[in-house]
Parts: structure tokens; sequence; C-alpha cells
């Protein structure tokens, strides 16, 4: 019966797709906004040792604001040895002294509160670094950080020599277990040797990670999104005689037995509690939430099934993350794809999520490969429309907005674990996330605006002098300005609370239209160079003509053509925006 007391609440879209609205036809403030990933070493570096910074931030915040993105989300910016480059946090509660002060980091919140912009920081609660407070004290024989960490005896070989405890592979290749003398034992650690994990079967780890989202939403953040969160529980070693048993081949033959993709991991993800740890942080969320009326938000990065991936918005009464990340425009599609793998993706997120819950589009993130990379520089207009129009919240990596490509990044000058690990001077490119974190192009004069510092960190990419902000701001026509244009049209009602349906019109043309009270706007977006001419009368009550509200930069068309909607010419990876007039 609740569904019936409660679908009047709510608009019912197609393919499953819902907008909740409060009374004013109104969102929460994340519901339909642009959350702007900024990846803090590579965006602006203010004094110019060749490490972006939060001051760099802070002076670059206007570009985010102009280009209509609501909210930005930093990567890691806590105390770090930086093995993992902020992913080994030594102390939850202190900036990087690499990235400035807590006071830095305060001004920055004010700065972006002057802009109305929200601050979103990554929380990885998974583990901790092997040089912080809590592991130095398990290692000194402290019994309360001893049982912050998850330990265990190895076991003695036919040849009389101490071996990891079971089979299990860390993410950056090997075991996930490290000897320690000092404690007679092995160390669980699913990432780098420098990143044990942490024991959320322990009810002080539990208070602690709680303690550590209360003081960072206490000082104004509006959020979180939560790094590698379904690593977070491991199976309970006493259901299996008190061993933690070794997880089961995955049948891969493209992989070496040093990878993680070696096994399947069934005793280490996705384990049950997590999803309750998960509904016991929201709410911790809304009790700051009750606060000052600003809804605070959580978004979890996991890659998963999408029926587990799902499981994160609530379960029941209780809730979840706002935005378990919807990573289906990065694994599931890129360049090769067709129309219809393009909507098969999109509608699989739509399809399984929740009814009542908003959805949300990632194409790109510090870990993957950029999207102009994946898709080629020629779509980065056509995906960014997807990403924009879709209904739900938008996700950008910075960069996006202009197209930037991966960096070309040498062996020698590789920094990446994932890389490094591989030791393997020829292949390593294929594992190194390097290539796309290399130092945001800002205009054409040294390190691409992002530093006068002799040597950046990782070297800035290749071809910077004519891709750059700078360069497409004074352009007639760039991505950046298509961005922009993307991000204004969002606000229009149509986007913001309208419903969508899809259509693979052919092999290569994918088109969605988005309607709400009578108006109708189609999106397209040919994948390939081919040319075609469109009937889009196959959306129902499209007929008569369509005119051009946007363009990408291979287009030839103009804002205000018309066009029959049984006969729109498209040229090469073109993407339009159309109203059926």
């Amino acid at each position: 019966m609740r569904s019936l007391i409660f679908l009047p609440l709510f608009i019912i879209l197609s393919s499953g797709n819902v907008i909740k609205q409060n009374e004013n036809n109104g969102l929460e403030w994340w519901e339909n906004t642009i959350f702007y990933q900024i990846y803090p070493r590579s965006f602006a570096d203010s004094d110019n040792d060749g490490i972006g910074d939060l001051n760099g931030i802070t002076s670059k915040l206007e570009h985010v604001k102009e280009i209509g993105a609501g909210a930005v989300w930093l990567s890691p910016i806590f105390q770090s040895p930086m093995y993992d480059f902020g992913y080994d946090i030594s102390d939850f509660y202190a900036i990087h002294d690499e990235y400035g002060t807590m006071e830095d980091f305060e001004a920055l919140v004010a700065k972006a509160d002057e802009l109305d912009l929200k601050v979103i920081l990554d929380l990885v609660p998974n583990h901790t670094s092997n040089e912080s407070m809590w592991f130095q004290e398990a290692l000194n024989g402290n019994e309360k950080y001893y049982n912050y960490f998850v330990w265990e005896d190895g076991v003695i070989d036919e040849d009389g020599n101490m071996q990891p405890p079971n089979n299990w592979r860390s993410h950056f290749r090997g075991s996930a277990w490290e000897y320690r003398e000092e404690v007679g034992q092995y160390y669980l650690h699913q990432f780098v040797v420098g990143q044990p994990d942490l024991n959320f079967h322990n009810p002080e780890v539990v208070e602690e990670m709680k303690n550590i989202i209360r003081f960072w939403l206490n000082k104004g953040v509006a959020g979180f999104r939560v790094d590698a969160v379904n690593c977070l529980f491991e199976v309970n070693k006493d259901l299996y005689d008190g061993k933690y048993p070794d997880e089961p081949f995955s049948g891969r033959l493209d992989v070496d037995p040093d990878s993680h993709d070696y096994l399947s991991h069934i005793y280490t993800k996705d384990q049950n509690e997590t999803y309750y740890m998960v509904y016991e942080w929201r709410d911790i969320f809304d009790e700051i939430s009750a606060q000052d009326s600003l809804e605070r938000v959580m978004m979890t990065e996991v890659y998963a099934t999408i029926q587990n991936v799902v499981r994160y918005y609530g379960e029941g009464e209780r809730k979840g993350a706002q935005m378990p990340f919807n990573f289906n425009l990065i694994t599931d599609v890129d360049a090769s794809s067709s129309a219809a793998d393009i909507k098969r993706a999109v509608d699989k997120f739509l399809t399984y999520k929740p009814v009542d819950k908003m959805a949300n589009w990632v194409v790109g993130n510090h870990d993957n490969s950029r999207m102009a990379s994946r898709y080629g520089s020629s779509l980065v207009d056509g995906i960014n429309m997807i990403v924009l129009l879709l209904p739900g919240v938008a996700v950008t990596y910075m960069g996006e907005e202009i197209g930037m490509l991966d960096g070309e990044v040498s062996w020698e000058d590789t920094v990446d674990p994932s890389g490094c690990n591989t030791n393997d001077p020829i292949n390593y490119y294929k594992s190194s996330r390097d290539p796309e974190r290399t130092p945001f192009h800002w205009n054409a004069e040294k390190n691409a605006g992002f530093s006068t510092a002799e040597k950046t960190w990782l070297p800035v990419a290749k071809g910077y002098e004519t891709l750059n902000v700078e360069v497409q701001k004074a352009a007639e026509k760039s991505h950046l300005k298509v961005y922009q244009a993307l991000a204004d049209l969002r606000r229009d009602d149509v986007f913001r609370l309208g419903r969508y349906d899809s259509l693979a019109l052919n092999n290569d043309v994918f088109v969605f239209r988005r309607w709400y009270q009578g108006e109708y706007y189609l999106v397209v977006v040919n994948m390939r160079e081919n040319e075609y001419t469109l009937d889009l009368t196959y959306f129902e009550n499209i007929d008569g003509d369509v005119t051009v509200v946007l363009s990408s930069i291979q287009s030839s068309k103009d804002e205000g053509d018309t066009y029959p909607a049984s006969a729109v010419p498209v040229v090469g990876f073109e993407g339009l925006v159309l109203k059926h007039l």
C-alpha cells in the first residue's frame, strides 16, 4: 500500500525513470546539478613547486562557476605520505602539507560559498596509511589500535617457510598480506602495501569513521564521495573455522597469477554488511543536514554488478547514498560502441535504479582514461550532450569541458603504483593511471599555465598550446562554449523535470527525447563519420519541423536552423540539440 500512498508525489517517466518533486516543483540542490571533480595535485599550483594545491583551486573556482557546475568534488586532500597520492591517509583530520593548511581549506570553502558552489570531499574509509598514528600504535603493541586493522597468522609451507595466510590478491598486484615482525602476523592491504585495511567488524573503527564524517561536515562540507566502498568488509572468518578462506580463480586467461583479476573476490568485496554501514553513514549525513537544512550528499564509488550498485540507494525505510556512481558510460561503452550499445548502457541504470531515486551520469575520473581518449576527440560534444542532458545528476572530470586527452607519461616519469608495480617498462602504460592525471590546461604558457615550476609532478600533455581554456574561451565555437551552453540548457524545466525516452535510429545514431508540459527536445549523437538523413518521427508526437538549439563543433548548423522532423541531415560525429516546433 505504501507505493500507492506515495505515487502522487512523483512524476513518472518512461524508461522507468522518476523525478521526485516537492510542492514547488523544485529539486534538492544536488539533484540536477553538475559535480565537477578536481584532482588537486593537477589543477592549479599557487606556490610553483610543481604540485597543485588548495590555494590554486581557490584561485580557479570562477572557472567552475563559469562552466555551469554547482559543486566541486576534491580528490583526497588529507595528510598522506602519498604512496597512492592521497588515498593512503595518515591523518583524516588534517590537510596534506603539500596542499596547504586548514586555513587554506577554510578559505576555499568560503570562496566557494561566495560563488554558490558546494564542496564535496573524498572519504577513504577502507584503509589508512601504514604511517598513520593508528598503525604505528598497533605495531607498538597498543591493543586498541591493533584491533583497528585486520591481522592474521601466516602459514608454514612444506619447506618450512612462512607464507601469507591465503591467496588474496591486492588491487595493485601480488599478495594482499604483508608481514610485520613487530606483531608476528600479516596485515591485510587490499590496495598498496602502505594502505592497511581497517577492521569494520570493530565498533571502535565504525565510530571513528563516523566522527571523521561529522568533523568535515561540520566544517561546511556538503558531502562525500566514498572511495572503494564495496571493499569495506571481508568475510567473517569465524564462519570458516577461524581462517580466512582462499578466493576461487576467476578463470581469466589474459591475466597472470599476481593480478587482482586472477581471482573472484567473493570474500573481500560486496559483503552484505557493507550496505548497512552506508545506511548508518547516511544517518550521520541527515543528522548534520537537520542542523542547517542543507542536504548533505553521499556518492559511492563501486565497480560491481548493477544489482549491487543500486543497493547503495537504500533498503526499505533505510536511506543510503543519494548517488551510487553509475559507471556504465565508462565500463560498458567506448569509441567502438554502436548506438544500440549506448542506449543499452543508458537504459540499464534507469531500469535497475529505484523508481523514486535520481540517476547520475559519469563518463570519466582520475582512475580511467579520459573521455576524449576513450571516445575520440570528435565525440567530445556529443558525449557531453548525453551526460548533461539525460535526466539526473551530471559528473564532469576536470578537462572534459575542453576535451582534454590523456597525457603521455614515460616509464621514468611514472609514479602511479598501478603502473610502477607492473615492473614492466614496456607495458606499464596499460595499468598506469598517470595519463588521465596530467596537469590541467589553462593556457599556452609554460606548463599550460598550471605552474611556473621547472618540473611538474607529472609532465604536461602534448598539444596544450592549442587545447586549453584560454584558446577555447576566445574561439567562436569550442568544446568549452558547447559545454557552457549545455549547462545553461539543463536548467530548463524540460531537462530538470521532464520525461525521457530514446532510440538507436541505426547502428551509428543515438537519439533521446526529453519533454515536459508540451515542450519536446531531441538530442542527436552520431557516433561515426557516416552521414545520414534522420527520420525523427519514429518518436511519438514528433512531426512537422524541428529547430537547432545547439550543435557540436563539427556541425555547420546554426541556432535557429529549421528542418523537417522526417528528414534531418547529420554529418559525421555531429551532435545536435533540437527543439520540436
